[in-house]
């Protein structure tokens, strides 16, 4: 790959290679990502609308679409293009896991849990689907659940402030308060936005 000094100059490589080939959906593709990482989510949107247009059996193109409309918070369209993905590409666990996450936010949990259970059983260790599926649980009800897979993402990655989140809602439950706290603290050093009547209530306790 070649190696570029800034974004923009990556940008203007790939707008050139556009103009020889503007069919590429590869191109296209690369392009969008390149708008990504600078927030740009129209031009973004734009480059990956041509790339499933040009190669309509891009997966990942549809993922990013439907993380595009996610940021919008378009949750009908986030859903709809990922399940598109998972029609180009059935065993691609990506698209799989964000349905469940789309689902558990629309409040259909036994949607969600099997799209959740479809993206794990194609990629165990897929972390977001896991941490989503602990999210899952708590909304079910089930805490003991929750609380052994939130472990087992904690393990394996301490720094990830959504499980530290979750693992605070469990011992909450359990009435496990200073564990609780200590939780909280952890999931806002590693960067996630804390409920503010979560933290309230635990830290009255």
């Amino acid at each position: 790959m070649e190696h570029f000094d800034n974004i923009d100059d990556y940008i203007s490589d790939l707008k050139g290679k556009l103009q020889n080939n503007p069919s590429c959906g590869n191109t296209h593709y690369n392009l969008g990502v390149a708008y990504l990482s600078r927030r740009d989510f129209v031009e973004a949107e734009r480059e990956f609308l041509d790339a499933v247009a040009n190669s309509p059996k891009m997966a990942e193109g549809y993922v990013q679409l439907g993380g595009i409309a996610l940021q919008r918070g378009d949750l009908e369209g986030c859903l709809n293009y990922n399940i598109r993905a998972t029609q180009e590409r059935p065993f691609f666990a990506v698209p799989w896991g964000n349905i469940g996450f789309v689902q558990l936010q629309l409040g259909d949990l036994d949607k969600a849990h099997l799209a959740l259970k479809k993206a794990l059983k194609l990629d165990h260790d897929f972390i977001q689907a896991q941490a989503t599926m602990s999210s899952l649980f708590i909304s079910m009800g089930d805490y003991e659940e929750a609380d052994k897979l939130l472990k087992k993402i904690l393990d394996k990655i301490p720094n990830f402030g959504p499980a530290w989140n979750n693992k605070a809602i469990v011992d909450a439950h359990f009435e496990q308060w200073e564990d609780a706290k200590k939780c909280l603290a952890k999931a806002e050093e590693y960067g996630f936005d804390v409920e503010p009547e979560l933290k309230k209530e635990i830290e009255s306790k």
